[in-house]
Order: structure tokens, then sequence, then C-alpha cells
């Protein structure tokens, strides 16, 4: 079974790698897709992806991957720093402990937590998708550079 998940790791590898476009389009369409994976928006983060990528030029099939940075196994960690985030830029502390509000209050704490939220994910989306943009533009120009094409 081993020989037969490296030969396939393998294949995924060099697909990902040898993905169509410049590195320029490439490294545009990861950084859309980890931009629109920041977000809670479940189910939707692939399709705005897609759309972002087409605006900003990029691999659409890459700025679908570059969502994958939110996934079952990072929504909590990824999504309770955004929302630290929000909270330290609004300068406002934590929400009271849901035991002591009532009804009313509970639809006024959830606007808070949801602005607080997307705030948070807006700043964590544009800083990570720039640095990882930037980043994966290096290294597929340089792999680009590496590969010997045939003409």
């Amino acid at each position: 079974m081993y020989p037969l998940r490296k030969a396939i790791s393998h294949r995924v590898h060099n697909y990902l790698w040898q993905q169509g476009g410049t590195a320029g389009q490439r490294a545009r369409g990861l950084g859309a897709g980890v931009f629109c994976g920041c977000f809670p928006l479940f189910g939707f983060q692939i399709i705005f992806s897609i759309v972002v990528a087409n605006l900003l030029r990029g691999n659409r099939l890459l700025a679908a991957a570059g969502t994958l940075v939110s996934n079952p196994f990072t929504y909590i960690p990824l999504y309770w720093f955004n929302y630290r985030v929000g909270e330290a830029l609004t300068g406002s502390k934590s929400l009271p402990d849901l035991d002591t509000i009532s009804i009313d209050k509970f639809w006024r704490i959830g606007w808070i937590f949801s602005s607080r939220l997307f705030l948070g994910s807006s700043v964590v989306a544009v800083t990570a998708s720039i640095s990882l943009g930037l980043v994966a533009y290096v290294l597929f120009r340089r792999n680009s550079a590496a590969v010997v094409r045939p003409h």
C-alpha cells in the first residue's frame, strides 16, 4: 500500500506544481483561496475563491485548493484566532457569560460576536493571503526556472 500512496502523492505534488499559467497567476490563485478560506463561509469558500481568482486572473484550481487552510481540523483554532484579532481591534472585552443574559441581549451578542469574527477574519485573510501569495510566487518562479521544459 505504501508504494501506491507514495506514487499518488508524487502525482498530486507534480500536478499542483505544474498548474497552468505564470508564477504570478498561480500565486494569485493560491492567495485568493487562502483569503476566502479564512472566512467562516462554510460551503461557499470554494465558490467565492474561484470568483476572486477570476477577478484577479489567478489559477482557479489553486484557489480552490487554497481554501483548505480551513478544514475540520483547523476550524476552531482559526476562527478563535480570527475572533480574538477582531476583539483586539475593537478594543472591547470578551462576551458576557451566557448564563447571565436574557434572550433580548442574546441577539445583540450574536451581532457583536459576528462583527468581531468577520473583522478579525478580514485582517487575517488579507495578511495571510498576501504573505502566502508572495511566498508562493517566489517558490513558483524558482521551480519554473529549475524545470527544463521541452520545446
